[in-house]
């Protein structure tokens, strides 16, 4: 991205993927998974940011689309959350919780 100007959302995702690349074996994660890790932990540590693959799917639908809608407070999910439609958000909470299950 030389000689361009990266948006704030678009090169959170783009740091983020590269980080989480190496983190995780993506096997058969929906697009946009990846990208979370930047920021989530893979394993429940307690953190300040939650630990995606311990909660329930509808949890994290239902927080991704309150931060969408701008119902939930945010310092960047309600950016990162207007990124993707109803089908990715259901994808990627079904796909994390699913890693709970494991």
């Amino acid at each position: 991205m030389k000689g361009e100007v990266c948006k704030p959302v678009r090169c959170i995702l783009a740091v983020a993927m590269m980080m989480a690349v190496p983190a995780l074996a993506l096997g058969d994660s929906p697009a946009g998974a990846a990208s979370c890790l930047g920021c989530h932990p893979a394993k429940a540590d307690d953190g300040p940011v939650p630990a995606l693959a311990k909660l329930p799917a509808q949890q994290i639908v239902t927080a991704m689309l309150a931060f969408r809608s701008g119902t939930r407070p945010a310092t960047v999910m309600d950016r990162i959350a207007k990124g993707f439609s109803d089908e990715e958000i259901d994808a990627i909470a079904r796909w994390y919780a699913r890693a709970n299950k494991k």
